[in-house]
C-alpha cells in the first residue's frame, strides 16, 4: 500500500528538497524557462519572498519526503492585478501521475482562496505539456490564450499556453 499524499506549508528547511525537484524541470523540460538550476540557497530566499508577502508557497509529502511543490504570486506587479496570482507546480519526476499535481493545485487554490486571490493564471510552457494542461483542465482552469514561440530552449522554439480560473463563486462581492 502507498503512502498517501501531504499537503502542507513551506518550511525553510526544505529548500535543498525543492531545489532538487526544480533542477530536473530545468535541466530536463521546458515547463520553466529557466536554464541554470538555482542552489537551495537561493529556493531558500524565494521561499522567503513568496512567504514574506503573504502569499502561499505549499509541498506535497509522501512518507516524511518532500516530492513536488506549488506556490503563486502576483501574475503581475501593477496595482490593478493584485487580486490576480499565477501558480507554479513542480513534481518530482519519479512522482507524475501519482496524484501529486492535482492535490497540490487543490490546495494551492484554496490557498490562494485565502489568501484573498480572486483569478489564478496558469502560464503553461510548451503546448505539448499535455499534463499540465490536463491537470489544470480537471481543475477546472479554462483556456484564455497561446503565446506562439515566445521561448527558445533546447534549440526550439516554444508555446506558451495561457488558462484561467476564477476562485471566487458567483454572487460574491469580490466579482463585481
Amino acid at each position: 500500500m502507498s503512502h498517501p499524499i501531504l499537503i502542507r506549508p513551506v518550511r525553510q528547511d526544505d529548500a535543498a528538497a525543492l531545489a532538487t525537484i526544480y533542477a530536473a524541470h530545468v535541466r530536463h523540460g521546458t515547463a520553466t524557462f529557466e536554464v541554470e538550476a538555482p542552489d537551495a540557497e537561493e529556493m531558500r530566499l524565494r521561499v522567503a519572498t513568496v512567504v514574506s508577502r503573504g502569499w502561499p508557497w505549499i509541498v506535497a509529502e509522501r512518507a516524511g519526503e518532500v516530492i513536488g511543490y506549488a506556490y503563486c504570486g502576483l501574475f503581475r506587479t501593477r496595482h490593478a492585478y493584485r487580486f490576480t496570482c499565477e501558480d507554479s507546480i513542480y513534481v518530482d519526476a519519479d512522482q507524475v501521475g501519482t496524484g501529486a499535481g492535482r492535490a497540490l493545485l487543490a490546495g494551492l487554490i484554496e490557498a490562494a482562496r485565502a489568501a484573498g486571490f480572486r483569478e489564478m493564471i496558469a502560464v503553461i510552457g510548451d503546448a505539448d505539456n499535455r499534463a499540465s494542461i490536463g491537470l489544470h483542465e480537471a481543475l477546472g482552469f479554462d483556456h484564455a490564450g497561446v503565446m506562439r514561440r515566445v521561448g527558445y530552449k533546447f534549440d526550439r522554439w516554444i508555446d506558451v499556453i495561457y488558462m484561467q480560473k476564477c476562485l471566487v463563486e458567483p454572487g460574491d462581492p469580490m466579482l463585481r
